[in-house]
């Protein structure tokens, strides 16, 4: 009984606000503990059609971890006298190497062979014989004749080799110039390619209303991929619930359940994308060149 006194008088010898925060401090210890004994903790039951939808789509997934796995930027014969800070440091150049060739054509000077270029550059034996292949010198340097040659009758007989443009750059007059291709497919197209920045895949054309197979085949012979710059890509696992609905795959559901998924599962990887409710599992191969991991 006095301890109980005690205990009740040294409460009260407290402050007002002591005495309020010791009893919230109670108060939150019941809270947890019910919450604790009452709420179910339950992990998430997978629907068996989406389990189906996943293991359907699992050979497109591999393909496409296949394919991330195994990239490597191609390379385009080049002149070597005109590399740039840029593309040399991509080739593999150390800055060194870089600047004495810059120095050397601010003479203006040019190296008109791989022997010449590692001559000046001074790079390595592995890197030369790496990227010497790529080389591209003018024709009167590989045949060792003067710059002035006579004029050379043309046969204008022979049928000229069609002229692959990219699709990227094309202009409503280049697209209309496809037979099947009007006025109003040729805007559609341009619009497509507006919503995206870029075509990223000529694949993108059948998704085009209005274009018939014939017509997206002599697209394909016409044009192809070449700049893809512009391209709108986004983060999946950065990106907000709001980017992600703006992003022309998604909408506001979708992108709502890939923050949900994130959240509850860590950073989203290419393999997981069919796991997530609602995701377009067939057009998985076009959307995953514009997203990034």
């Amino acid at each position: 009984m006095e301890n109980n006194t005690s205990i009740g008088k040294s409460f009260l010898s407290y402050t007002k606000s002591q005495r309020i925060g010791i009893l919230l401090f109670f108060a939150i210890i019941i809270s947890l503990q019910l919450v604790y004994f009452f709420y179910h903790f339950e992990t998430p039951v997978i629907d068996e059609k989406e389990k189906e939808n996943w293991l359907s789509n699992q050979s497109s997934v591999d393909s496409l971890k296949v394919a991330y796995t195994n990239y490597q930027p191609k390379i385009y014969p080049f002149n070597p006298n005109f590399i740039t800070d840029f593309k040399g440091y991509k080739l593999g150049m150390k800055v060194e190497e870089i600047d004495r060739l810059l120095a050397f054509r601010k003479e203006n000077n040019y190296v008109n062979s791989a022997e010449e270029f590692q001559a000046v550059t001074k790079v390595s034996d592995s890197l030369l014989n790496a990227i010497s292949p790529y080389f591209k010198f003018p024709d009167w340097v590989k045949n060792k004749k003067s710059i002035y040659q006579p004029y050379e009758k043309k046969d204008f007989s022979k049928k000229e080799k069609i002229v692959v443009l990219d699709i990227n750059t094309a202009s409503k007059e280049d697209l209309m110039k496809i037979y099947g291709i009007g006025d109003k497919i040729s805007d559609r197209i341009l619009n497509e390619k507006e919503k995206y920045g870029a075509f990223l895949s000529m694949e993108q054309m059948q998704e085009i209303w209005g274009l018939q197979p014939e017509v997206i085949e002599k697209l394909n012979a016409s044009f192809e991929i070449k700049s893809t710059t512009n391209a709108k890509r986004i983060n999946i696992n950065t990106a907000s619930v709001k980017e992600l609905s703006q992003f022309p795959f998604f909408r506001y559901q979708l992108a709502h359940d890939i923050v949900k998924y994130r959240s509850m599962n860590g950073d989203i990887k290419i393999e997981d994308l069919t796991k997530i409710k609602g995701f377009p599992a067939d057009k998985l191969k076009i959307i995953a060149l514009y997203l990034e991991f």
